[in-house]
């Protein structure tokens, strides 16, 4: 049986590649833990400076398949419980990675495929092929765990017409809405080229800026203006910003 998780490291980029092109990359139980694990080991590689996340075949990841659909009838409340923990593991632990993420979308990303992308902090989509949406809303479903991710990225307003609506976007669409960042026609050959335009800067500022960012965005200004305040003093006594400054100010 072929992993459902494929992992490499070129160079300093770790790369994830959701390997179920027969399923479109549905986010199953198996396919969910293989990626959580594989994510482990690349954010604990201190060699690894940025992970890229894609899709093997035509799809980044059409949410869940047909199969998985089924057996949500039959699950009792605790089981839903039990499973719906696990998908949020999944999307709590790419936002919360601490490594430079990026989500390069080949093909396809609806229900939780497009969460999958969110929790990214950048998002390449194919010029033709990406496709991005919600769709739960058609199958009486609700988008409930993947909804901080979509507010994190959008506005509330534009959040809930999509979400409600199920409206697929192009890549086009969903760049003019603000749901990702760019539109390419070689999103792994942009996304290896964007980790590398960024591998200048400190790896360990990357990470705590990501940290202050999650800690501040759910603060009262007053809060997050002291909680950043020891973050900074902190950070000034980094081996990072001491070898930084005196680089810079040995050029000026």
């Amino acid at each position: 049986m072929n992993s459902l998780i494929l992992t490499e490291i070129k160079d300093d980029i770790g790369i994830i590649k959701l390997n179920n092109p027969e399923k479109r990359n549905a986010l199953s139980p198996g396919l969910i833990k293989d990626f959580l694990s594989a994510l482990k080991q690349l954010e604990s590689n201190d060699e690894v400076f940025g992970i890229i996340i894609t899709g093997e075949g035509k799809a980044f990841s059409a949410g869940a398949d047909l199969s998985y659909l089924k057996k949500l009838q039959s699950n009792s409340l605790i089981e839903n419980e039990k499973d719906s923990s696990l998908v949020a593991e999944l999307f709590v632990a790419l936002y919360e990675c601490n490594k430079l993420t990026v989500a390069a979308v080949n093909g396809a990303a609806l229900a939780g495929g497009c969460g999958l992308a969110l929790a990214c902090d950048y998002i390449i989509a194919k010029k033709e092929e990406a496709k991005f949406g919600f769709t739960e809303v058609k199958i009486g479903f609700v988008p409930a765990i993947i909804s901080f991710l979509v507010l994190k990225r959008i506005p509330e307003a534009k959040a809930r017409q999509l979400l409600i609506s199920g409206k697929i976007l192009s890549a086009e669409e969903a760049e003019h809405t603000g749901l990702i960042d760019f539109v390419e026609d070689d999103v792994f050959d942009f996304s290896i080229k964007l980790i590398k335009s960024l591998s200048s800067n400190s790896s360990a500022s990357i990470s705590e800026t990501k940290k202050l960012i999650r800690a501040v965005s759910g603060m009262h200004y007053k809060n997050a203006v002291e909680y950043a305040k020891t973050v900074n003093a902190l950070s000034r006594t980094s081996q990072d910003f001491q070898n930084g400054l005196n680089n810079f100010l040995t050029k000026h």
